[in-house]
């Protein structure tokens, strides 16, 4: 069993891995040659303003008096600049809005293997072209271009990470911090001769990151009075900035400013999705080459103004220059695959071949040197090039994507089967007839699998792959050479279940095959999960158990029903209600003196709501509390009896405080109802066993976790264990809540790890329950737990090779972002249980013995 667990698991972190490979590879090109435009910049030095979390409809919006919260940008778009809207993309966080907006690329989906604050790749950005670049900000931000940076030419001030506490009285200070910085910079010039210099040289850039208004929102929301006051404080900043700037420089009309925003944010204080409020961010411009402002009187239709605000002759050349570097990253691309590629096997772009390049980058040419500026010819051949060369760096970068795809597959489907074979021939009960001879020779099979595996290492040692590629295409040879090798067992098997009645296990087929298809399609539609439940609670009704036990069949029914209702309440979106799980648990602390821990740790989160809200900070008792319960969580079971009821309460008890701490609404109910229903579902199973007649049925209460297993006693699978084994995987269901706040009862200063794993342990711990619980049936059904657990393999493997085909990089980030962490969870499905089922055996089974007691001897 233990080798067999290994391989399992080196298996599927393999299709775990592969899929990095396949789809989250870098489209970064390197290696072009650079393109320069050949005429002077209209512009010396670039003044970049970033607000974090600044929402388009906060900063334009006008005030219920006619006047406007931010009056110093309201008189940059009405007199002097222009203005517009900007379009984040999806993932709407701070490192991809300021990778696209310094380095002109969108998120790099090879990121999600990397981690927060860093992109997996080094880039390219305006920073490093420029001739220096002063930043000052977060401490998240600024070194991420420092570090990417060539040379010694990018200089970063940043205040401690401390700093960024959501239970702040003040988070604007963080935004007035970066403007004194500023300021005291520009009167330390007088005496620093040599800087002063530096800032009279072209090509400089002072980049301004301001976080105050993005921590003000997570912790008051942007409807909030901080929120909004935040901005008026960027306002009065950004125009003592430009007094500041302009004084220094003469007043020369040689600095241009943008003031924009990363990403914006929802009204429950959160971004990352693709809602408008998370995507639509302020754009406002001004300086030098930028047109000013024209007062219209009515509505006037849109039209790009991108050909009418520079000179012509310099847009021109900018948009034939932007054409080359772009083409050039294209031919860089194709050479690079061409070189890794058999002749006879590589196939060109056809719609961008070298005749074709040559063609129109001469026409363009031609055209500009006649000054032909507006000719709409000249401008459709740059957008043509522009066009063409980016789906062609597409087309290149999914070149080999096809062929892992189908080894990855291949191996899928081997493993399966492989899987079913073994179920079907250890765990049936069904007997292959002695007289049976394998259908191919094994040595026969070695020669052959061996000589296929000689083929793709030749194949791939041509074309110089990377080491992974060999270990994708050679994984599906031992497997398929195991599933080969008993080629026989599954026809001489079915022809050894004469006894089985056809139509019950097409019954049984169906069922599941409809099942498992519902869980897939639960992923893009929640309510499908209550549909699911709801039809599991006819379960005792349909099979005729409620006849046999009325009040467990109620209570299962009831149950489920409850589970339903959370499907449906929104993940994100919602204003923190954090006195009903209190409420809930008040009430059961009535009940028993020693659950006062749990109801204490129900009012802690209402204590620190509060205490946010009124700026007093994080409460260093309700600190103290929340971290002392999260660690003695997983210890304080292991002090119970092992008895089944007694260990699962104790379990419950311990968790349920933890994911208190971890709630700011409604989902705190969670956990008491699914262990509501996991304790109905134990109970119901006895009466299923016994409907079914098995023999030595053992009472519940008398079983104890502890005790050695009666080997004579296990039993083999039946059908009825494929229901059971459904019915686990369908509870693992998705009450996911990402807020941010989730984590103020254990810290507000801003470190997206160790928040990132809280909430990660929030959603473990349904897990958990449901972990337990299914262990419990193990042992009270008297069934193998690898017999169980080799048919959930088999349900999660069918659900990920779903999902594997469902990955996409195409369409919106959001459906992109959605595809890869469907298959990543069902992936991560797995492999999860093999460590979670380890964990909950400690959990349910060992036990601590702090002390003993003496015996004493009488004389």
């Amino acid at each position: 069993m233990i080798t067999f667990l290994l391989v399992g698991l080196i298996v599927h972190v393999v299709f775990f891995i592969s899929i990095f490979d396949i789809y989250f590879t870098s489209p970064l090109v390197h290696g072009m040659t650079p393109q320069s435009i050949p005429l002077k910049a209209p512009a010396s030095r670039l003044v970049l303003v970033v607000a974090d979390g600044l929402r388009a409809d906060s900063l334009f919006s006008l005030l219920p008096n006619g006047s406007s919260r931010s009056p110093y940008i309201r008189s940059v778009i009405e007199n002097t600049g222009s203005w517009g809207v900007s379009h984040t993309r999806v993932p709407t966080e701070s490192r991809p809005g300021h990778v696209a907006l310094i380095a002109g690329f969108y998120e790099d989906v090879s990121a999600v293997a990397k981690g927060w604050k860093e992109n997996p790749v080094e880039f390219d950005s305006v920073f490093n072209e420029s001739r220096r670049t002063w930043c000052w900000g977060s401490p998240d931000i600024l070194p991420m271009f420092a570090k990417g940076a060539s040379g010694d030419h990018v200089y970063t001030h940043t205040y401690p990470a401390q700093e960024e506490d959501f239970a702040s009285t003040d988070a604007s200070r963080l935004d007035r911090w970066v403007f004194d910085q500023v300021k005291s910079f520009f009167q330390s010039v007088k005496s620093n001769s040599s800087l002063g210099a530096s800032l009279l040289e072209d090509k400089n850039i002072f980049f301004l990151h301001l976080l105050g208004i993005d921590t003000n929102g997570h912790a008051h929301r942007p409807m909030s009075k901080e929120y909004k006051e935040n901005i008026g404080l960027v306002d009065s900043g950004v125009a003592d900035l430009v007094s500041t700037v302009e004084e220094f420089f003469g007043y020369d009309g040689k600095t241009v400013y943008v003031f924009t925003s990363d990403h914006g944010m929802t009204n429950w204080g959160s971004h990352g999705a693709g809602h408008p409020s998370e995507t639509l961010t302020p754009l406002v411009v001004w300086g030098a080459g930028v047109q000013k402002a024209q007062r219209v009187n009515e509505v006037q239709p849109y039209a790009d103004g991108y050909l009418q605000a520079l000179k012509k002759k310099f847009k021109a050349e900018s948009m034939y220059t932007n054409a080359i570097q772009i083409l050039e990253q294209f031919k860089t691309k194709m050479s690079q695959k061409k070189e890794t590629t058999l002749s006879f096997l590589f196939t060109p772009y056809q719609f961008l071949t070298e005749s074709k390049q040559v063609e129109i980058t001469n026409k363009a040419r031609i055209l500009i040197q006649l000054q032909k500026y507006e000719d709409a010819v000249s401008i459709s051949l740059c957008q043509t090039l522009i066009t063409r060369s980016l789906e062609g760096l597409v087309y290149y970068h999914k070149y080999d994507r096809f062929f892992l795809g189908c080894s990855v597959v291949m191996g899928f489907i081997g493993w399966t089967s492989y899987v079913v074979l073994v179920i079907l021939k250890t765990h049936s009960g069904l007997s292959r007839p002695p007289d049976v001879v394998q259908k191919i020779p094994s040595r026969k099979l070695l020669t052959l699998c061996l000589c296929v595996a000689l083929l793709i290492i030749l194949f791939l040692l041509v074309q110089r792959s990377p080491l992974t590629y060999y270990i994708y295409c050679l994984l599906p040879v031992p497997v398929w050479y195991c599933v080969l090798k008993e080629s026989g067992t599954l026809t001489d098997l079915v022809q050894s279940a004469h006894s089985l009645p056809l139509w019950k296990c097409l019954r049984y087929f169906v069922l599941v095959a409809f099942g498992i298809e519902l869980l897939v399609v639960s992923f893009f539609h929640r309510s499908v999960l209550t549909i699911g439940l709801a039809a599991l609670a006819l379960w005792p009704f349909c099979s005729g158990l409620f006849s046999k036990a009325k009040w467990r069949s109620l209570s299962w029914f009831l149950g489920c029903l409850c589970l339903a209702a959370f499907p449906l309440m929104p993940v994100v979106g919602r204003e923190p209600n954090v006195d009903v799980g209190a409420l809930l648990l008040l009430l059961l602390g009535q009940c028993q003196c020693w659950m006062l821990h749990v109801a204490v740790c129900a009012y802690v989160p209402s204590l620190t709501h509060s205490s946010l809200l009124q700026k007093q900070g994080l409460p260093l008792m309700n600190q103290i509390i929340s971290w002392s319960t999260l660690a003695s969580s997983i210890v304080i079971p292991l002090l119970s009896s092992t008895r089944i009821f007694h260990r699962l309460l104790s379990i419950l008890l311990s968790l349920t405080s933890t994911y208190f701490l971890l709630s700011t609404g409604s989902e705190a109910v969670f956990p008491p109802v699914l262990s509501w229903l996991m304790f109905a579902w134990i109970n119901i199973e006895q009466e299923a066993l016994l409907a079914q007649g098995v023999a030595g049925r053992q009472e519940v209460s008398s079983i104890d976790f502890a005790a050695n297993i009666d080997i004579s006693r296990i039993r083999q699978l039946k059908l009825d264990d494929i229901r059971r084994s459904y019915f686990f995987v369908s509870f693992f269901t998705r009450i996911f809540n990402f807020d941010p706040a989730s984590v103020y009862c254990f810290l507000t200063v801003f470190n997206p790890f160790i928040m990132g794993a809280l909430m990660m342990w929030k959603v473990i711990i349904p897990f958990i329950i449901v972990m337990c619980t299914f262990e419990t049936i193990q042992v009270s059904t008297q069934l193998s737990s690898r017999s169980l657990f080799l048919i959930v393999l088999v349900i999660s493997d069918l659900m990920a090779l779903h999902f594997f085909f469902m990955v996409q990089d195409y369409g919106s980030w959001l459906d992109i972002g959605t595809s890869i962490s469907h298959y990543v969870i069902v992936m991560s499905m797995t492999i999860f249980l093999m460590l979670l089922s380890v964990l909950t055996h400690v959990l349910t089974s060992k036990r601590i013995i702090l002390w003993r007691r003496t015996k004493i001897h009488f004389p």
